[in-house]
């Protein structure tokens, strides 16, 4: 049961764009921060319990030292290539990203695009690759969430509000999509597929074809 979060086309770890790759690397280095932190307060630990002590000065290095001064330089260390990562994540607002409308409801998804001739598509989104996108994102009934873990974060869908998420996808290809935010019987199926398509089959698309 522990594999199936394995899974390669639901894994963030597995990124396929600038934005879900921002996310994966910032997971990484905040499992290896938070893993150094804990090795270093473990050996506080240690050096508690160990006859003899280090006396006044010495305890004052090991609880001023590394119990208060690495973490929090640990901490301030990512914080700070947090925020430098965040700049990846700013795909949205980008005059040359593709807009596309993601509306939800119970229990499908339709995607519109707007600007083009092209008609609505359900449950299926499609994307040109290697393109910015720019998603907005909404729902008809209750709460639900777009989310394609390859490709970036996720956020919610909410009714009367309109939520913009950008992602990109590196290549074309199919990637899978959920309606991550439960909102009744119904949600374990709540999904979707989106498809990236090379610049020849973007334009047979929004010329009304499906490729």
């Amino acid at each position: 049961m522990l594999l199936v979060g394995c899974a390669e086309d639901l894994s963030t770890l597995h990124p396929a764009g600038p934005v879900a790759a921002a996310v994966a690397d910032l997971w990484w280095g905040m499992l290896v921060g938070g893993t150094i932190i804990f090795v270093f307060v473990m050996a506080l630990l240690a050096a508690a319990f160990r006859r003899g002590g280090h006396g006044r000065d010495g305890e004052r290095v090991w609880l001023a030292g590394l119990g208060l001064a690495f973490p929090l330089t640990v901490l301030a260390a990512l914080l700070v290539w947090g925020l430098m990562l965040g700049e990846r994540f700013l795909v949205a607002g980008k005059p040359e990203a593709t807009r596309v409308q993601a509306e939800a409801r119970q229990w499908a998804w339709t995607f519109r695009y707007p600007g083009t001739d092209r008609a609505p598509t359900e449950d299926v989104l499609f994307i040109p690759a290697g393109q910015p996108v720019e998603i907005e994102i909404t729902s008809v009934d209750v709460i639900h969430s777009f989310w394609v873990p390859r490709l970036a974060g996720k956020l919610d869908a909410i009714p009367g509000r309109t939520n913009i998420l950008g992602l990109q996808a590196d290549s074309a290809g199919e990637y899978r999509g959920l309606g991550a935010e439960f909102s009744g019987i119904g949600y374990l199926g709540h999904s979707f597929t989106l498809r990236a398509l090379d610049p020849a089959d973007w334009t047979t698309f929004l010329a009304g074809d499906t490729p």
